[in-house]
């Protein structure tokens, strides 16, 4: 596995996001793991002032990794934008923040285990279920 790094993908769907990546080679495909991603957009007042509005990429889950097969991807730029890097940052702390302390992750809620272990479970769940194909 590669070295983390800041970027910023363009899907195929159109779809653009910023994330700290880590790229995978795995058995005949690459596959990213984006960490926090983010879309980020432009935002003007009426008083002619710019500034950029940070989102999750998506709105409606918790999560904050996701494995991304490289064939679905248009474009990768890594960045060393030191501003859209800050603004990365805050807006992942700011969201932490945020988490009530009762919903604080702990092992109670379920398995913790690092990002190697983790896709080792994932492709033998995913051998196990197509092996039959």
């Amino acid at each position: 596995m590669e070295e983390d790094f800041y970027a910023t993908i363009k899907f195929k769907s159109g779809e653009e996001v910023f994330a700290k990546v880590a790229a995978s080679e795995e058995e005949d495909r690459t596959i990213l793991i984006v960490h926090n991603p983010v879309t980020i957009g432009l935002v003007k007042s009426r008083a002619g002032l710019q500034g950029f509005k940070v989102e999750p990429w998506l709105k409606t889950t918790s999560e904050d990794m996701f494995v991304v097969d490289i064939n679905d991807v248009l474009t990768l730029s890594e960045s060393t934008d030191m501003e859209i890097i800050v603004m990365h940052q805050a807006f992942v702390n700011n969201s932490r923040r945020f988490m009530p302390p009762d919903m604080q992750l702990n092992r109670r809620m379920g398995y913790i285990t690092n990002v190697n272990d983790a896709k080792k479970i994932l492709e033998k769940i995913y051998k196990e279920q197509n092996k039959d194909t």
